[in-house]
């Protein structure tokens, strides 16, 4: 349980009390300076010479708490204005390097394009039409079986081609190359035949027959046959015939489409009788998956169909290319870079890339586009199976290599991906990147960057994640629809990967920013708060207001007595160390409660509550935080006796504790600034504890202090005026906790109290001694010095004739 104040005023003023010496009466009026507001402490009320009260005149305090404000204010506008600063920097590199690089689109941003676009494709394939306009006569493994193995006679290819002729193909498209003469023809036989008269007749016979070349270059005159020609890396050039010309609107599509090193054909013999030549090109991505098929390709300074292409053209006996690049009417760029923007054929129109390329939109491998080869010889393919559709000859057996990689099939025959671009063609059906489509992703990643990063700033990034999923959703969401509404490809990967490094650039900025806080407070607040609250306002930044505000502070300054003369004959090192063993118990019992210690002032030292977190039981830990400051200094003076060997002199405080508003926040220069508070409830609390030393009680408080605190045990000492209030205010001698408060010994010293402080102020000055000479019959001796004071004052009222000593 915690007792009585054990503080006594020194024993040189209790001897001239009891010798009736004269006190100094309590007419506190302090004077105001300059650089400090001050404020008056009297018996009565102010008032001017006509007996109004007196308005307060402006102090000192409130232009130091304006001319605070003000530059706080600036300063945390500068502060805020170079974090801003550093965030949008931040924020408008991100955003350039991710506009620089999808421009420039490196390998892997254009393979995570590809990755997206391929899934697309498998998840909403091409349909197959019902009625199939392209048949492929398939020489595969039971052709092979049934007619020899590969490489076959020439005439069979040519019995192949009059066939189809006879059964109604509008074109034949054959997907294989012949740059060499047959080995099977029969003058060729003829030469492999060794010397020798019995050979000679035979050599005669195969003479006189007609070559495989022949027969099947005769084939090819008479049938709607178009050859292929592919590339040779070696650059050997043997130009194919073209027989279609080209047509050009705007740039000359040369610049733009694929060169090739130069070109391997067929036999002259069998590509002067077919009715075109088209390039059976593969241009697959570096993952080797083909995507694309060239429209047109360009060698030695020459423009030359593909394969499909030409196909088409046959079909549709079209004679003219005409192709439409930048600078054409109509066609914009809208940042993406100039190029071929489509081609017609006849009455079909091809959508392609910039270098002339059409996308293929694949669908599932369908058996039904396939006949075998060996129908065609064993006569069970019907007209029907053919009439009116284009054929190509390929081949679908492994052993033959024409195998390729596609979105949807790791392995499929070379001859397929041309007849589902030839069907692609003629549905009009194709993928197609628009020419706004880098402009209308660059948009999308720099308007979501931006709004993503100001909801960052703003909200944090926890709402930031929400509304920025929501961007990711809303673009895949949109690509998708693009694609299958209308065969267009809008890339969702690189602005939602743009946006997401941006998002956790963002986010980590902020974070490094909140750390950058939470240190800074923990290094301003570790030595003035306690350890869980500077914990507290690190994870709360926000409930910190270090540019000044005005709040309810309870302020507590505790003072040593006779600190000069416990000084003297002591080195500055030991000054030093008495202080710091002293202040360090103290402390640590104002971080317990709650406190904010605000500075040291040499042998004093000052603390406040509610401030910079809430603390709405400050009042009450304040005074709780003073008690035990008693308590540790009764410990402190024990250890210095024990360690004095019983000849130190104890050390007294003196505590002064008010509540009332305050201007709370970083005071100071630009050069150093300390959190603190100033107002003129500090100032109070400052004069409340230099009344100790008049009352000879050890902790006073405010009324309002009191008010805030019930519970706890009080006697009212006194009534003091308070510059800029119109009615006296009741100061209070703090005796003990809440345990004091409901004591029997207490509530009997209360009431006895209440008797002494009403006969003092009463009309009858004896009534008023014989209660003070009551008093100190029954009163603890920590209240002698008290009744002292009250003894002193009555004997001046006595003698100026003044009535009424606590009037």
């Amino acid at each position: 349980m915690r007792l009585y104040s054990r503080i006594r005023a020194p024993a040189s003023r209790r001897k001239a009390a009891h010798g009736r010496a004269t006190l100094p009466t309590p007419h506190l009026r302090t004077s105001e300076v300059a650089t400090e507001p001050r404020i008056s402490i009297s018996w009565r009320a102010r008032t001017t010479a006509g007996g109004a009260r007196s308005r307060p005149a402006p102090s000192a305090g409130d232009a130091a708490v304006y001319a605070h404000d003000r530059f706080a204010k600036e300063d945390s506008a500068l502060l805020k204005f170079s974090t801003r600063l550093g965030y949008v920097l931040t924020v408008s590199a991100i955003l350039a390097v991710a506009v620089v690089l999808r421009i420039a689109d490196p390998t892997p941003v254009a393979h995570m394009r590809n990755i997206v676009f391929d899934s697309y494709q498998r998840l909403s394939p091409r349909q197959v039409p019902a009625r199939l306009p392209v048949r492929i006569i398939d020489i595969d493994d039971a052709s092979l079986a049934a007619l020899g193995q590969w490489p076959w006679p020439r005439s069979h290819l040519a019995d192949i081609v009059v066939k189809l002729k006879a059964l109604g193909a509008v074109a034949i498209g054959i997907d294989i190359l012949f740059p060499e003469p047959d080995r099977l023809s029969p003058d060729a036989l003829a030469k492999l035949l060794p010397a020798g008269e019995q050979w000679t007749a035979l050599k005669r016979e195969l003479a006189t027959l007609p070559g495989n070349d022949s027969r099947f270059a005769d084939a090819i005159a008479g049938a709607p046959v178009v050859m292929g020609f592919d590339a040779d890396p070696a650059g050997n050039s043997a130009a194919p015939p073209r027989r279609a010309g080209f047509a050009f609107a705007g740039d000359n599509p040369l610049q733009f489409v694929p060169k090739l090193a130069g070109l391997r054909t067929s036999l002259p013999l069998l590509n002067a009788r077919a009715k075109g030549s088209g390039g059976i090109l593969w241009l697959p991505d570096r993952d080797q998956i083909v995507r694309r098929l060239p429209v047109m390709v360009a060698a030695s300074g020459r423009l030359y169909p593909s394969f499909a292409a030409e196909v088409v053209r046959v079909a549709k006996a079209a004679t003219t290319y005409i192709v439409k690049s930048s600078g054409a009417s109509g066609v914009e760029s809208f940042g993406e870079r100039t190029g071929v923007s489509e081609v017609r054929i006849g009455p079909l129109l091809i959508a392609t890339d910039a270098e002339g390329q059409l996308w293929l939109h694949f669908s599932r491998h369908d058996q039904r586009r396939f006949i075998s080869a060996r129908r065609l010889f064993d006569g069970t393919l019907s007209r029907e199976e053919i009439a009116g559709r284009i054929v190509l000859i390929g081949s679908s057996a492994a052993g033959l290599q024409d195998l390729r990689s596609t979105p949807l099939d790791a392995l499929a025959p070379g001859v397929e991906i041309h007849a589902q671009a030839i069907e692609q063609i003629l549905a009009g059906q194709g993928l197609s990147r628009p020419d706004f489509a880098l402009g209308a992703e660059l948009a999308f990643l720099l308007a979501a960057g931006i709004l993503l990063a100001l909801l960052i700033r703003r909200t944090g990034a926890a709402s930031g994640a929400l509304v920025g999923a929501s961007f990711l959703a809303a673009v895949t969401l949109a690509s998708w629809l693009a694609f299958t509404t209308s065969g267009w490809l809008l890339d969702p990967v690189y602005p939602t990967l743009a946006v997401l490094v941006l998002y956790l650039a963002a986010t980590f900025y902020q974070y490094l920013r909140a750390e950058t806080d939470r240190s800074r407070i923990r290094v301003a607040f570790s030595h003035y708060m306690a350890p869980s609250l500077v914990d507290q306002l690190a994870d709360h930044p926000e409930l910190l207001r270090l540019g000044g505000e005005t709040r309810e502070l309870t302020i507590l300054f505790a003072d040593v007595r006779g600190f000069t003369s416990l000084c003297e004959g002591l080195s500055a090192e030991e000054v030093t160390s008495f202080l710091n063993r002293l202040f360090t118990p103290l402390s640590t019992v104002v971080l317990e409660h709650r406190g904010t210690i605000d500075k040291y002032i040499g042998d004093a030292v000052m603390a406040f509550w509610n401030a910079p977190l809430d603390d709405p039981d400050h009042a009450r830990n304040a005074c709780l935080a003073a008690l035990g400051m008693q308590e540790a200094l009764a410990v402190y003076n024990q250890d210095r006796a024990r360690e004095a060997g019983g000849r130190a002199t104890p050390i007294a405080l003196g505590f002064g504790i008010n509540t009332g508003s305050c201007c709370v926040g970083n005071f100071g220069s630009v050069q150093r600034f300390d959190y603190s508070a100033i107002g003129d409830s500090v100032n109070v609390a400052s004069r409340l504890e230099s009344l100790t030393k008049l009352y000879g009680v050890a902790i006073i408080v405010g009324e309002t202090t009191m008010l805030a605190t019930p519970g706890l045990a009080f006697l009212e000492i006194d009534t003091v005026q308070v510059k800029g209030r119109q009615e006296p205010s009741r100061i209070f001698a703090l005796i003990g906790d809440a345990t004091v408060a409901v004591s029997p010994e207490f509530a009997r010293l209360a009431g006895e109290h209440a008797s002494l402080i009403a006969a003092l102020r009463g009309a009858d000055p004896t009534l008023a001694a014989a209660a003070i000479a009551h008093a100190r019959q029954t009163y603890p001796k920590s209240l002698a010095d008290l009744l002292d004071y009250y003894e002193c004052n009555l004997t001046n009222a006595r003698d100026s004739e003044v009535t009424g000593s606590l009037a």
